[in-house]
């Protein structure tokens, strides 16, 4: 299980010996997708064969956040969320350092000498050819090769993945999110797109039509364009086929952009202040305006159908 490990101050940090004389890569790694797990295999073998963790570096809030608060992306995934899925990439060690305005304004090599020389003492520095580190983004992958042969510190650069000539990138992934297109970010990810929230009580309005909804709130991730999704929803350790509605209700003229109500296929009960977790498979549809409830109940029989089907579902 890849262990996290908070720094609130990289100039200050005094970490445990299991996190030193490894191996780093540093990045934001949000989707933990195709592309970072290229570049995390890499850190992993080399840190095999140097000895030592195989350590993947983060800041939070994303540096952006600070910058340019209004410009901030939307996260894809928690940072709990990137520590699992880095589990099976052999990653032993998620540091998160807290990004602040003195950390944002030291120079490239005053962040190199505080993080991967002083603290992670590393043997080694994995990174995309595109990083670049320090304060405005001065440094860069040929600063980092530098600082790293003057050091004695092993440095590769992991070349860029794609998928179908597209290259990956966290940012092509919200786009294709926003499009309502979870199955090729899925593609991108290795994993379905997750939304997890806390149930809470809604107008009932799907219980009135026979298809009783879990509304989700507080999520904190990219929510997807409106419409139907097939997925799965997790409960605890239980894990349902589920329909799932993104957005607004025109035919009721409610709801928002962002609301999120599950349908769970195959459960009944009382779901009230419980945490769901809904993996986003395929889309069924776009969000559509009806012309009476019983039109809006005969549409979500048959998106209950194509959801089992797009989950091959008996």
């Amino acid at each position: 299980m890849t262990e996290l490990v908070s720094i609130p101050d990289i100039t200050l940090a005094a970490v445990d010996a299991a996190l030193q004389a490894g191996v780093v890569s540093i990045g934001n790694f949000d989707g933990v997708h195709l592309g970072h797990a290229s570049l995390l295999g890499q850190t992993r073998q080399l840190a095999d064969r140097l000895g030592g963790p195989a350590i993947a570096c983060l800041f939070d809030p994303h540096p952006i956040a600070i910058l340019r608060p209004e410009l901030a992306p939307k996260r894809l995934t928690s940072v709990e969320e990137r520590a699992r899925r880095m589990t099976k990439l052999g990653i032993d060690f998620l540091v998160v350092c807290q990004t602040s305005p003195d950390l944002l304004n030291l120079s490239p090599e005053r962040f190199f000498d505080a993080l991967v020389r002083d603290t992670l003492k590393c043997r080694g520095v994995v990174e995309g050819e595109n990083f670049c580190f320090g304060k405005d983004r001065r440094g860069d992958v040929e600063v980092l090769r530098t600082l790293c042969r003057n050091q004695g510190i092993e440095f590769h650069i992991a070349e860029m993945e794609s998928v179908g000539g597209a290259m990956i990138s966290s940012t092509r992934i919200r786009d294709l999110l926003a499009e309502g297109n979870v199955r090729e970010a899925a593609a991108m990810m290795a994993t379905p797109h997750r939304i997890c929230g806390v149930v809470a009580h809604g107008d009932r309005r799907g219980r009135t039509l026979g298809f009783p909804t879990a509304n989700l709130e507080q999520i904190d991730v990219v929510i997807p364009a409106g419409g139907v999704y097939a997925g799965f929803a997790s409960v605890g350790t239980t894990r349902h086929p589920a329909a799932i509605h993104i957005g607004e209700s025109p035919t009721f003229q409610s709801g928002d952009p962002t609301k999120v109500e599950v349908h769970l296929i195959d459960f009944s009960g009382d779901l009230y202040e419980q945490t769901v977790s809904v993996e986003l498979i395929d889309r069924v549809r776009g969000v559509v305006r009806f012309e009476s409830v019983e039109a809006i109940a005969d549409q979500l029989r048959k998106d209950i159908q194509s959801a089992q089907q797009l989950l091959a579902l008996p």
